[in-house]
């Protein structure tokens, strides 16, 4: 099987009561961990650079405009293979990710917050504290989870 390398982003999304922002994919598609719940993000394409990688992204998937909002990378370690469907061609293909975290602090509650399924992810839920532990997160979050302290 073919491999391929992908630069990726994504965010770490807490309001202003301590809430982080994940979603689901839909499992009817063949993305990467579609049973997992995801950190908002996606790929870098030719030409861009990340914080426009991330508020494209984050736009896409949620319905959120983070471009008004400080972002600060808070993790570029992260590292992750699966096996992937490409969209355009239909080839499976094992898929090597590398990881650049950003954390975005939005100034509002999390339930004044709109949030849109839009694009991959379907299903989302602000996570307190207590419920990160609890949660099926994809294997790469769960290491930068424990990195960041959010994790035991």
């Amino acid at each position: 099987m073919r491999e391929i390398e992908r630069n990726i982003v994504s965010a770490l999304i807490f309001s202003n009561d301590g809430k982080l922002l994940m979603g689901r994919k839909d499992p009817r598609k063949d993305g990467a961990y579609v049973d997992c719940w995801h950190l908002p993000g996606g790929g870098v394409e030719k030409g861009e650079g990340l914080r426009e990688t991330l508020n494209r992204e984050i736009l896409e998937e949620a319905g959120m405009d983070i471009s008004g909002f400080p972002a600060e990378l808070v993790d570029d370690k992260g590292e992750g293979q699966t096996e992937k469907v490409l969209k355009d061609t239909g080839e499976r293909v094992i898929c090597k990710m590398r990881f650049n975290v950003f954390r975005v602090d939005i100034d509002k509650a999390a339930d004044e917050i709109a949030v849109k399924t839009l694009d991959d992810l379907v299903e989302y839920h602000w996570f307190t504290p207590d419920e990160i532990p609890k949660a099926k997160i994809t294997p790469p979050s769960q290491t930068l989870f424990v990195r960041l302290g959010l994790l035991k």
